[in-house]
């Protein structure tokens, strides 16, 4: 439909209604010419093609840029993860259960999981890392744990970070590097390996947990 003639028509009405003082201020009740404008930009098509990008929540952004996705849906046959959580005070209890059962520093296991995964469970990287402590599912298996199950994710992590630690004799920054990149990694380099992921990741954590 060619909007022009009733565009024209628009104008002269909005003149009269200037001339016999139904102009409306700024905020008031819209007049009929406005309605009719808002109308008619509704049903004009969009003729410059440029349509809204969708706005990515803040955990989307963070996880392409990590290289994580979002588990798929259970039509795909891939299992799907419990809702996430984005604060870490409704996994504190099972972070100080975990922490306390292995003699880990509650803040230590608290930093991994902020930097892992942001405190969400259902995050899972392109590697297969799942959830809260982006638990690997062979090491979870190692774990005895259910990498799917927050409180089993976070107690399996806190475990495997306590391994980390007795590895390295206590050392903090070691054993956040090998959690990361793994012991092997750690030990073929005498401390942080030379990967920037590796050295940002243990950056992170170490300043959170300080």
């Amino acid at each position: 439909m060619d909007f022009s003639s009733v565009n024209a028509v628009v104008n002269r009405i909005e003149d009269i209604e200037y001339k016999i003082g139904m102009r409306r201020p700024r905020g008031g009740a819209a007049s009929f010419s406005q309605m009719l404008k808002e109308e008619i930009k509704s049903k004009t098509p969009n003729r410059g093609g440029n349509a809204a990008a969708p706005v990515q929540s803040p955990s989307q952004s963070t996880q392409r840029a990590k290289g994580e996705e979002k588990p798929a849906s259970a039509e795909s046959g891939t299992n799907t993860l419990p809702l996430s959580v984005p604060q870490d005070s409704a996994y504190l209890p099972a972070i100080e259960a975990a922490a306390g059962k292995y003699g880990v520093d509650p803040k230590l296991v608290s930093a991994v999981a902020e930097v892992e995964s942001g405190y969400e469970q259902g995050a899972i990287s392109a590697t297969g890392a799942v959830g809260v402590m982006q638990l690997m599912p062979e090491t979870a298996e190692s774990l005895g744990v259910n990498p799917y199950d927050a409180a089993q994710n976070i107690d399996g992590g806190a475990k495997y970070l306590k391994q980390m630690l007795d590895t390295f004799g206590g050392d903090v920054r070691k054993a956040v590097a090998a959690y990361n990149a793994g012991p092997e990694a750690v030990h073929e380099y005498g401390g942080v390996p030379p990967y920037s992921e590796t050295q940002q990741y243990v950056s992170s954590v170490l300043d959170l947990y300080r």
